[in-house]
């Protein structure tokens, strides 16, 4: 160990994008990610401002388009600003801070999920409950928990990360510092890593999924023994956007992490990292707002209110 530099920065390989359609794929990454930061801030702005969507379901839904916001911004502006120079390069503590926030924004849209998951599942199977039981102290709770939970997660792997050693290689084959990518980097035994990543994306990922499946499987059977088909549009409308996204999100998030990395090439794990990273928040906005009427209906009322004073 003692002939080997230490590593202080990273170079990012970035996209594998042919220098000729550079400029083109640039201006599609920019396009989504403005896209995706007025969309989410425009659900978020309305929420606030439309006291009819001050409900638990838009409470969650106001914090996950803050979380898609912000897991946007971890990756893209750096994407960006790759593209547009000749050195890719990030230092090394700004890695582990990028690695950080990737994971917690990640982990919390994760619970977030679950969350909304569970109020469709009251809503629906316990109509007549839903206000008792998904009351704001329990919305504060589930909301808050999250955040914690999150904090503590992305936090675990980002020491155990920094105790690693890294040595002369410092090329990531990736467009962020992704957590996989920097562990093959490592010249240190890697193997705790691995394991906890194994363990905590079980419970971080696999459990809230089958949560969230067990969770629509009892709603699926509640709407099965509605006799009135506008019930069950209506149920299907409310739950169909939800179950879009947590489709896009979780089978790539587990296909990425928690299939076995020989199977999966880089470019196949690239491709499938801008799926969770970039696609589904920039969706996430038009998902809850052209297929949801309250959400039409509060634009609605909010731009005549702001813009015509009516």
């Amino acid at each position: 160990m003692e002939n080997q530099s230490i590593v202080s920065e990273f170079l990012l390989l970035g996209l594998p994008i042919e220098p000729d359609q550079r400029d083109l794929f640039y201006a599609l990454f920019l396009a989504m990610y403005l896209s995706t930061v007025l969309g989410n801030l425009l659900i978020i702005l309305l929420i606030h401002w439309d006291s009819h969507l001050h409900t638990p379901m838009y409470f969650f839904l106001s914090n996950l388009s803050f979380s898609d916001l912000c897991f946007s911004s971890v990756t893209m502006p750096e994407l960006l600003q790759n593209m547009q120079s000749q050195v890719p390069s990030i230092p090394y503590a700004g890695c582990l801070t990028q690695m950080y926030f990737f994971l917690f924004f990640g982990d919390l849209e994760s619970f977030l999920l679950v969350a909304m998951a569970y109020d469709r599942y009251v809503a629906i199977c316990f109509p007549l409950h839903y206000t008792t039981i998904m009351n704001p102290k329990l919305c504060f709770f589930l909301g808050t928990l999250s955040w914690v939970l999150t904090t503590f997660h992305a936090l675990l792997h980002t020491l155990l990360m920094a105790r690693l050693c890294f040595c002369a290689d410092n090329v990531i084959p990736h467009f962020f510092c992704d957590m996989s990518a920097l562990l093959k980097l490592s010249c240190s035994d890697t193997r705790v890593n691995e394991l906890v990543i194994y363990f905590m994306g079980g419970l971080v990922l696999v459990i809230p999924f089958l949560f969230i499946i067990t969770s629509y499987a009892q709603i699926l059977f509640s709407i099965l023994k509605v006799p009135s088909s506008g019930g069950i549009r209506k149920a299907f409308s409310t739950c169909g956007s939800h179950l879009s996204v947590v489709s896009l999100f979780y089978g790539t998030v587990i296909a990425v992490y928690l299939c076995p990395s020989a199977n999966n090439s880089t470019v196949k794990e690239t491709v499938m990292s801008m799926m969770y990273t970039v696609v589904t928040p920039m969706l996430n906005p038009f998902i809850y707002s052209l297929r949801n009427r309250d959400m039409k209906g509060a634009l609605r009322r909010v731009f005549c209110k702001k813009i015509f004073f009516c």
